[in-house]
């Protein structure tokens, strides 16, 4: 059997075996089938697709790549969230210290930015000293003292999405659904969670852009799930727009401390609360979306979600007084706010060109070595359907040379469209798979 074969076979528009897929998912994760034969494979997979008998023996494939965690004599019950990836998606840095103040353990393996969608690690990573590498001990030990764990893949955790996920960064084989769900569910099957939920993203700001495909990625993950033995709901979340308003990794941290301290933007928080609940009723801490909803309030209203936040980074080595003092943060050298250019209401954010600008300002990556500016980002001051006047602030840049602020600032005046007559917010979630 011959890597290049499985290419040319995948490209030419066969199907796999289960013997093929295995050959070179390991054949990649040893070193002896190169990244360019993975990258000429990958776009293979993009172009041609894969049926759910592929992406399934694929997922399984990734994950006994490495070890697989068994959790059940370690908690109870450990649950995840994971989302597929938007603009400006802070929801783990709230949902996950919450659940976990509720009672339940959490133990996540997060990713780093994805093209134009920024990564929980890299966000993490704004907290000095926070470390993102923690070994298979470390992950059991920290979920077994403290019930929660937010750190990077490590080696011999699914290893081959690991490769294969930075890979497809730089190749433009982000935005695949067989790619996506295999990525997604090795993590979560390795990490050894028995309870998940899945804010699958749609719309211009997501990997996956209509409903439709949306609902088809989620019913093949739950379906994974399922096959693994493992509890799945999936939630279909609009992406049309930033997920709140920061967009930007230390921006982003700073919003979801405000929203841990039981402020932060309406529709952002309405998120966290929704995403919470269903993970607090399928890991069995309240009988109802109500009851986990009540539950979930007040932990963040209590502080107990913001307490759980600080125990995680102190445990993961974070220096804790940027979480008690959150102007700490290092700020972007050019600042600016961009005021409305006319009155009128808000018609649309593109939010995939609000992530892109996001990237060039510095906070993402175009190849797998760039380094990250932490400072630098974007501040959006207002949701589709608000009533905005002309001079009012539209929007805030932040960054780190004039010409990068220049470009930024235009392609975010494009970014907005506007109308004389009223339009209506846009929905926080299209519905639910799995429930």
């Amino acid at each position: 059997m011959r890597a290049v074969d499985i290419i040319i076979k995948k490209r030419d528009g066969g199907e796999l075996t289960r013997e093929e897929i295995e050959f070179f998912i390991q054949g990649f994760t040893r070193g002896e089938i190169t990244d360019y034969q993975a990258a000429a494979w990958a776009m293979a997979v993009f172009l041609i697709g894969m049926t759910d008998r592929e992406t399934t023996d694929l997922t399984l494939a990734m994950t006994h790549s490495g070890k697989v965690l068994d959790l059940s004599n370690v908690v109870p019950i450990a649950v995840d969230k994971h989302s597929t990836g938007g603009v400006g998606d802070k929801t783990t840095l709230v949902v996950e210290p919450t659940v976990a103040a509720c009672g339940l353990r959490v133990g996540k393996m997060s990713g780093r930015g994805l093209g134009f969608s920024g990564g929980t690690l890299d966000k993490m990573e704004s907290i000095p000293g926070f470390r993102t590498n923690l070994s298979q001990a470390e992950f059991v030990d920290q979920l077994r003292r403290i019930g929660l764990v937010l750190t990077g893949q490590t080696s011999d955790l699914a290893p081959a999405d690991g490769k294969l996920y930075a890979l497809r960064d730089v190749t433009g084989t982000v935005d695949s659904i067989p790619l996506i769900a295999s990525s997604i569910m090795s993590k979560k099957i390795a990490a050894g969670a028995q309870a998940i939920v899945l804010d699958v993203k749609v719309g211009v700001g997501a990997f996956v852009q209509t409903i439709e495909d949306a609902r088809k990625l989620s019913e093949l993950m739950v379906s994974i799930g399922r096959l693994s033995g493992r509890r799945v709901v999936a939630l279909l979340s609009d992406m049309n727009q930033p997920l709140g308003h920061a967009v930007g990794n230390s921006l982003e941290v700073l919003e979801a401390l405000e929203t841990l301290r039981g402020g932060g933007p309406r529709h952002f928080r309405e998120h966290c609360l929704v995403v919470a609940s269903y993970l607090l009723v399928l890991g069995q801490k309240a009988a109802s979306l109500d009851e986990a909803r009540e539950l979930a309030e007040s932990a963040l209203k209590e502080g107990r979600s913001l307490r759980a936040f600080r125990q995680l980074v102190q445990a993961q080595g974070g220096d804790v007084t940027y979480v008690d003092d959150p102007q700490k943060f290092p700020k972007a050298p050019l600042i600016e706010i961009v005021p409305a250019p006319r009155g009128g209401y808000l018609a649309g954010i593109d939010a995939r060109e609000v992530g892109e600008t996001s990237v060039d300002l510095g906070a993402g990556r175009a190849r797998k070595s760039d380094p990250i500016d932490h400072a630098v980002g974007i501040v959006i001051h207002h949701i589709i359907g608000e009533r905005v006047e002309k001079g009012e602030e539209l929007f805030t840049i932040h960054a780190n040379s004039p010409e990068k602020l220049a470009a930024a600032r235009e392609r975010l005046l494009a970014a907005h469209r506007w109308s004389d007559e009223a339009c209506p917010e846009l929905p926080l979630f299209y519905g639910t798979v799995g429930q």
